[in-house]
């Protein structure tokens, strides 16, 4: 009997060590009830789901981002990616008091979960074991706590990407522990703390994107940890502190977009694992030191654009091994550049030289530099090499047989000033300028100055003459021009003009091969197919090099072949960062003309506004308010270049949720480009009018179609708009019955005296606070303006942009005690002169669907609206005032139904 009971023992022996040497530990269940009740306080609070935190399920083993010690004890829990529950979504908070029951915790992380509100006291009053706070992009607001210097044991605090106001705490000082520290993106003021000298232990500082100013602390140069210093973004004034040039340990200074001045310390030659020096968007002086560049033997990004940087480009910027991108553009830099001293890694450098005063030949030898822009300088001379003028930006130079360089006179006055002789462009009698006695150089000087101001005056009344002269004739009626728009292709309802086939397109980006896309997209198979375009069908595609591209492919069989010329004649003509970039194309195949795109990883917003997180899982995230209001002013942007900025002013003709593309930060591109045409009647304008550039008047183009003015697209941008709002997808590629019954349905929630209305058309999976409430507000009045059914009433796209870009002045009374909101803002602001009263009309007082009027009788409510049809936006009440209401932005409402209710002051 004993043997068999030794037998079992050590059979279970046996097997309990064959689980700990597999790997399988005993399963750690929670062992202090007072963690479990604070678990569930904290599971109601945030309003987390029981499919997450499951009641019956003990929290050790069974819930998501609980992590437990050995004895049963919590020491991270971890809230990021899960989802609240419908009735959390309503009431979000920041109601976290329950952690002061975890005395053991060490890690708490909520990023990317919405906590609104200002983080709590408890986490700096018990939570002393707390070694990481992870709270990005959580919606906190108001100031950090003096209270979390008390973590002792802290090593990293995450807090960027929020709204947090106020200074930073110098009690933050106090974390001697701490390795990361990220505040970046929010809206802290105030400077940077001393006390972040005793952070000794910091290996990584990011404060930017904030509204910090005054002077670095050369005190931050004690910080012999720090690795990544990231300031950018700021208001920081005064030098660059010598001090920084200690941090012998860092590898990445960005002190981008301030207002930094002086010149660049020779200190910071101590910087000797430095890899990235972005020191652009600043006022710093004064030359290149070489001697810096020499010791920093590991740096591979430079970025000193937009400074005042004068004097030579520092040879040793040629030969640094290590050396991957230079950007030192809109300087006042100035040499003859010396041939690069090439090595193995030449190949691999892109420098960005443009815009500053270098000058003198260019040999060959830069043609083995992956890619350089010398556009905006003064180079002369001829360019030989095939491989230069393919890898580099040569426009706006002094060089021969190029297109798009500086006038014969600025050239020459340039060259003389510095007393050298100018080609003139390979011309003949290209003379050395006559050597003058010193004591006669400077009178010269100035006669030269004065004959290079005279020419370029007689030059520019020449072309102001020819181009007066031309748009008379062109009035006159010569048919052929008039109805022309400047993409070749015919107005709306016109008749096409010439194919313009004969054209030859091969600058307009990079040429392939056929071969060469048939590759890329696979033979065209179906598992590339992004989608089937009303201009060709879309591919996604992989270059040769690893790029990966869009492909348009245009049957001319079976698609108009304008279509794709539209789109390279545009590309070719003109270029805005809103537009989606163009690669190349290839036109060699008789029956197939294939375009090239840059690849948009958020493809567009039809696809982007609900989209699943996972393959495997049936759930849809939805994009939040923030990047749905940056959605809707990149694509106003786009628009506004379009409609203001082009002349003649260009018409989209196809603005939808599918043509507003998205790249990897949901910057916005606009597409489907095919349809793009000049406005109608712009070219049947006076000349007055079409030199002052006015706006368009009439409702229709001269062809009768509405489609081909700007009001068209400014019409179609509202349902855009109210996409975002509602969420409702379609609306903005539909014009069918159910869609405008939707919107007659939909527009009368839509008050400016009642924000409350709105909420009963927002998307019920947008979690906004009363603040962003009020921008949701603002962005569909300004939809509901755009939806005008008169043309002439719609605003400019230009004041749509202005709106969205400042929402809560729609929607506040600024200038005034009371919380009243209304469409008016204070004299003399940027939009007293586009924000006026709206025009009320009887309609403007029926009640929507299951309400009723509560106010006066008819007749006084009447009475009443035309009393405020006379009041002036100027003011911050309802004073009378002379002024007439303005329409730019709030034109008179649709005749569809609303249910504004004037406040009876």
């Amino acid at each position: 009997m004993e043997i068999q009971i030794s037998i079992i023992i050590s059979i279970l022996l046996l097997f309990q060590s064959s689980r700990i040497i597999s790997g399988q530990q005993p399963k750690v269940r929670l062992s202090s009830r007072t963690e479990r009740l604070a678990l569930f306080e904290l599971r109601s609070t945030l309003g987390l789901r029981s499919k997450d935190w499951p009641r019956k399920s003990d929290p050790c083993s069974g819930w998501s981002g609980i992590k437990c010690r050995n004895d049963g004890r919590i020491v991270e829990i971890n809230i990021s990616g899960l989802r609240r529950t419908r009735l959390g979504r309503l009431n979000p908070q920041f109601s976290v008091d329950s952690l002061g029951n975890f005395t053991h915790l060490t890690t708490f992380n909520a990023s990317g979960f919405s906590l609104p509100g200002s983080i709590p006291n408890v986490f700096g009053e018990t939570l002393n074991s707390l070694e990481i706070l992870d709270l990005r992009y959580s919606s906190v607001i108001d100031p950090i706590p003096s209270l979390l210097g008390n973590l002792s044991n802290l090593n990293q605090l995450y807090l960027s990407g929020n709204g947090i106001t106020g200074i930073i705490p110098e009690t933050l000082g106090q974390l001697s522990k701490l390795s990361v520290l990220d505040l970046s993106q929010n809206l802290i003021t105030g400077s940077i703390p001393v006390s972040f000298s005793s952070l000794t232990n910091l290996t990584s500082l990011d404060l930017s994107s904030n509204f910090l100013a005054g002077p670095i602390p050369p005190s931050l140069g004690t910080l012999k940890s720090l690795q990544f210093l990231k300031l950018s973004n700021n208001s920081l004034s005064a030098s660059i502190p010598a001090q920084l040039g200690d941090l012998s340990s860092l590898v990445e200074l960005d002190l981008t977009t301030n207002s930094l001045s002086g010149s660049l310390p020779m200190d910071l030659k101590g910087l000797r694992n430095l890899k990235k020096m972005m020191v652009g968007d600043n006022i710093l002086d004064g030359t290149l030191p070489g001697n810096l560049f020499t010791s920093l033997n590991k740096l591979q990004f430079v970025v000193l654009n937009h400074n005042n940087l004068s004097g030579p480009l520092p040879d040793v910027l040629w030969s640094m091994p290590e050396l991957r991108f230079v950007d030192v553009s809109y300087n006042n830099l100035t040499g003859i550049l010396p041939s690069p001293r090439l090595s193995d890694t030449a190949s691999a450098r892109v420098l960005n030289l443009s815009n500053n005063q270098f000058y003198g030949n260019l040999d060959s030898s830069f043609a083995s530099i992956s890619f350089i822009d010398l556009s905006g300088n003064y180079f002369e001379g001829k360019v030989a090499d095939e491989a230069l003028l393919m890898n580099s930006s040569l426009t706006s130079n002094c060089l021969q047989n190029l297109p798009s360089q500086k006038s014969l006179e600025d050239c020459t006055f340039f060259y003389t000033a510095k007393g050298l002789l100018f080609d003139n462009f390979g011309l003949p009698n290209a003379t050395q300028p006559p050597k003058a006695s010193p004591s006669r150089k400077k009178s010269r000087k100035w006669i030269f100055i004065l004959v290079g101001v005279l020419g370029g005056l007689c030059v520019i009344a020449l072309l102001v003459l020819v181009l007066v002269l031309c748009l008379c004739k062109r009035e006159r009626g010569v048919a052929d021009q008039t109805t022309r728009s400047v993409t070749n292709t015919p107005p709306v309802g016109g008749t096409p003009g010439p194919s313009g086939g004969s054209k030859d397109f091969s600058e307009v980006g990079e040429v392939f091969t056929y071969e060469q896309l048939l590759r890329a997209t696979g033979n065209f198979s179906e598992s590339n197919l992004i989608r089937h375009g009303h201009s060709g069908d879309l591919f996604r595609a992989v270059l040769e090099g690893g790029t990966i591209v869009v492909i348009k492919r245009v049957d001319i069989r079976t698609m108009k072949k304008e279509s794709y010329m539209v789109e390279l004649d545009l590309f070719g003509r003109v270029s805005h960062t809103r537009l989606v970039p163009f690669l190349g194309h290839s036109l060699g195949h008789d029956n197939e003309k294939l375009l090239v795109y840059r690849y948009m990883p958020n493809g567009d917003l039809s696809t982007s506004l609900y989209r699943k997180t996972r393959e495997d899982d049936e759930s849809l995230q939805t994009l939040d308010w923030i990047t749905r209001l940056k959605v809707a002013i990149g694509a106003a942007e786009g628009l506004s270049y379009l409609h203001h900025e082009c002349n003649p002013p260009l018409v989209h003709r196809d603005v939808q949720a599918s043509s507003i593309l998205l790249d990897d930060k949901f910057e916005v591109r606009l597409g489907s480009l095919s349809e793009i045409c000049s406005q109608e009647g712009d070219t049947h304008q006076s000349v007055i009018t079409r030199l002052l550039r006015l706006p368009q008047s009439s409702e229709q183009g001269s062809s009768g179609s509405s489609a081909a003015i700007c009001a068209y697209d400014v019409y179609c941008f509202g349902k855009v708009l109210l996409e975002l709002v509602t969420g409702k997808l379609g609306i903005s590629s539909s014009n069918d019955a159910t869609t405008n019954e939707w919107l007659e349905h939909t527009l009368p929630y839509i008050s400016i005296y009642e924000k409350e209305l709105v909420t009963k058309i927002l998307d019920s999976s947008l979690m906004v606070d009363d603040d962003l409430l009020e921008e949701v507000w603002a962005m569909a009045i300004v939809a509901k303006s755009c939806l005008n059914p008169k043309p002439s009433k719609r605003p400019l796209m230009r004041y749509v942009l202005k709106a969205l870009e400042n929402p809560l002045k729609v929607v506040r009374e600024e200038n005034t005690g009371s919380a009243r909101l209304r469409t008016t803002s204070s004299r003399g602001s940027w939009n007293a002169s586009v924000f006026g009263s709206w025009r009320h009309s009887s309609s403007d007082i029926t009640s929507a669907p299951g309400q009723t009027a509560t106010r006066e009788g008819a007749g006084s409510s009447l009475k009443h609206l035309s009393t405020i049809g006379s009041q002036g936006s100027g003011g911050g009440d309802l004073s009378t005032s002379n002024k007439k209401p303005s329409s730019d932005i709030f034109p008179e409402p649709s005749d569809l139904p609303d249910i504004e209710r004037p406040r009876a002051d």
